[in-house]
């Protein structure tokens, strides 16, 4: 008896909403053109093809002076065999070096490999690619 006074009043309440759901409110535009402006936009976003603009030389002449910083503090580590915590300060430094390597590799054009971190391999491509370039630090 419960169960069937409960389906005869909710029933036609959740019948309600549901078809209520189907037509949009004067606020909202209709579902369907939500989705259909966003996949148009995805479209549009590959078919733009936005051409990245001359990079800022103030902020390649930054990253050269960081990059000279970071390499004399690495050469003072390592003529330092006294200090403490030697190995952790020079694999931090070189850490560093490196991560600060691949951003001038990305403005200067330069594709950055995929390689294990501290691949002395790797930095010394780098910054052969980057001497070849013009960039000194």
């Amino acid at each position: 008896m419960i169960w069937s006074l409960l389906v005869i009043f909710l029933g036609p309440a959740v019948l309600f909403g549901a078809l209520m759901a189907l037509f949009p409110t004067p606020d909202e535009p209709a579902p369907w053109r939500v989705r259909l402006a966003r996949s148009l936009e995805r479209v549009a976003d590959r078919l733009r093809r936005q051409q990245p603009g001359p990079p800022d030389p103030f902020v390649a002449l930054r990253l050269q002076t960081r990059l000279g910083v970071v390499a004399d503090h690495a050469r003072a580590l390592e003529g330092e065999p006294r200090t403490f915590a030697l190995a952790e300060r020079v694999i931090a430094t070189q850490l560093a070096y490196d991560q600060l390597l691949a951003e001038a590799c990305r403005l200067a054009g330069v594709e950055v490999l995929q390689r294990a971190q501290g691949d002395p391999q790797e930095r010394f491509r780098e910054e052969v690619e980057l001497a070849a370039r013009g960039w000194s630090w």
